[in-house]
C-alpha cells in the first residue's frame, strides 16, 4: 500500500512538473513584444532575421583566436606597420584642413539661414573632433590582429582589385553604413530647410570620412564607399521613403543586399 501511494504521488508531482514547464512556455510564446518606435522596425526586423546566420553570437568574437590566425611573416607586419604610419600621417594632415573647410561652409549656411542644415553640420564636425583626438594616440600595433592577418577578401573599385583581411573588409561595410545613416540625415536637414535638393553641396558628403580613424584601409576607398552610402542615404531622407535602407531608433542601415551590390567581397582562396 505505501509502495502504491508513493508511486501515486511521483505521477501527481510530474504532471504538476509538466504543466508548470508548459505554461512557462506558453507565457513565454504569448508575451508581447515592445511596440514598433518606426514604421521601419518591421521591415528591419524582417532583414535582421535574414543576416542573423551570417552573424556571430552576441558577446563573442567574429574571429578566430589570435593562437588560431594564420599569421603574416615579420617582414610583411613591419611593411604594413610602416605603410599604416605614413597613412596616420597623412590623415592627420587631412583632418586638420577639413576642419577649416567645415567653418568656411558653417558661415554660409548661416548666411543662408539654413537652420536645420547647421545644426546638422555642427554634429558632424563634432564627431570629426572626436575622431581627431582618437588618433593622436599612440597605436599598439601588436596587439592588432589587423596587422598580422593576411588578406582573405579581394574587392573591385575603379577598375581595380585590392586585397584585405576581415578586418579591412568590416570597415569598408562600415563605411557605407555610415554614408548611409548621415545621408538619412542630410537629406532631412534639406528638407526641412526647403533647400534643392543636392547631395554633393553636402560636407559630409565632400569629406566622407565620418567613421574613419585612419586605419586598416586607404581613405580613398572609405570615402568612395560612404558616398556611395551617402547618395541613398540622402535621396531616402529627403524624400522621406526609406527605399535603400532602414531608419530605426534614429539609425540608418543600409539594407544588406544593396550593400553587397555596393561593395562585392571575394573569398581569396590560398
Amino acid at each position: 500500500m505505501k509502495m502504491n501511494t508513493l508511486n501515486r504521488m511521483a505521477v501527481a508531482v510530474g504532471i504538476s512538473a509538466v504543466a508548470l514547464f508548459g505554461l512557462g512556455v506558453t507565457v513565454g510564446a504569448r508575451a508581447p513584444s515592445p511596440p514598433d518606435e518606426r514604421q521601419q522596425d518591421g521591415q528591419k526586423e524582417k532583414q535582421d532575421k535574414k543576416e542573423q546566420k551570417a552573424k556571430p553570437a552576441q558577446g563573442k568574437s567574429q574571429y578566430p583566436p589570435p593562437g588560431q590566425q594564420k599569421r603574416l611573416t615579420q617582414q610583411e607586419q613591419d611593411a604594413r606597420i610602416q605603410q599604416q604610419e605614413q597613412r596616420t600621417v597623412q590623415y592627420r594632415q587631412h583632418l586638420d584642413e577639413q576642419r577649416r573647410v567645415a567653418q568656411q561652409q558653417y558661415a554660409q549656411l548661416q548666411q543662408q539661414n539654413r537652420r536645420a542644415q547647421v545644426t546638422y553640420q555642427q554634429q558632424y564636425v563634432a564627431n570629426l573632433q572626436q575622431q581627431q583626438a582618437r588618433i593622436q594616440v599612440r597605436h599598439d600595433y601588436a596587439s592588432d590582429p589587423y596587422f598580422y592577418s593576411p588578406s582573405i577578401y579581394r574587392y573591385s573599385r575603379g577598375g581595380r582589385y585590392y586585397e584585405t583581411n576581415q578586418y579591412g573588409a568590416d570597415l569598408l561595410r562600415q563605411a557605407v553604413n555610415s554614408g548611409y545613416d548621415q545621408g538619412i540625415r542630410a537629406g532631412v536637414a534639406d528638407r526641412q530647410d526647403r533647400w534643392a535638393s543636392n547631395y554633393q553641396s553636402s560636407y559630409a558628403y565632400q569629406d566622407a570620412n565620418y567613421g574613419y580613424g585612419g586605419f586598416y584601409v586607404e581613405q580613398a576607398d572609405y570615402n568612395a564607399y560612404f558616398r556611395e552610402g551617402f547618395r541613398r542615404g540622402y535621396a531616402d531622407g529627403y524624400n522621406g521613403r526609406y527605399v535603400s535602407g532602414t531608419y530605426v531608433s534614429g539609425r540608418g542601415t543600409m539594407l544588406g543586399a544593396i550593400l553587397a551590390t555596393i561593395i562585392n567581397f571575394e573569398s581569396i582562396v590560398r
